[in-house]
């Protein structure tokens, strides 16, 4: 009997060392996860691209290679039906995509415009009230060359 008392605890104590051991392992492990935390990387030029119908207004900010920093829509931010396609939505987006992309430090930014919705004006004047250096404002909305076949005229 004396002698499984003393199995009994020095497998325990063996128990007790591997857990220990375990704990110990786990500690680091979380450590080095911490280290590994990536950085964001700091872009100083970007491309804004601004798409403005009669029904929405869409804002996504991107590096100058095409990687989407952020993005945002009217409908997006809870405007629901005609509201979407304010002056005062487009703000309300470029404000939301304003705050998304500050954290990678941008701060020049080349405008894009596309469509002929009520937010062109308002949204290019929003990103220059939010703190981005205007390079480049450009007008890129698709224009027909001669379009499609037009109907038969009706005969009457």
């Amino acid at each position: 009997m004396a002698e499984e008392k003393k199995l009994k605890t020095e497998e325990k104590k063996e128990s007790e060392t591997k857990t220990e051991v375990l704990e110990v392992e786990k500690n680091e492990e979380e450590v080095a996860k911490k280290k590994i935390k990536k950085a964001k990387r700091q872009i100083s030029k970007g491309r804004a691209t601004v798409k403005c119908s009669y029904n929405n207004t869409m804002v996504s900010v991107a590096d100058l290679t095409g990687c989407v920093l952020g993005w945002a829509s009217s409908g997006m931010l809870g405007f629901k039906g005609a509201k979407k396609a304010t002056p005062y939505a487009a703000t309300q987006v470029v404000a939301n995509v304003s705050e998304k992309v500050k954290k990678y430090g941008l701060t020049e930014l080349e405008v894009f415009v596309k469509g002929v919705g009520s937010g062109r004006e308002a949204s290019i004047r929003a990103l220059a009230n939010n703190g981005f250096d205007l390079t480049l404002i450009k007008d890129v909305t698709p224009i027909p060359h001669n379009g499609c076949r037009a109907k038969k005229p009706r005969r009457i």
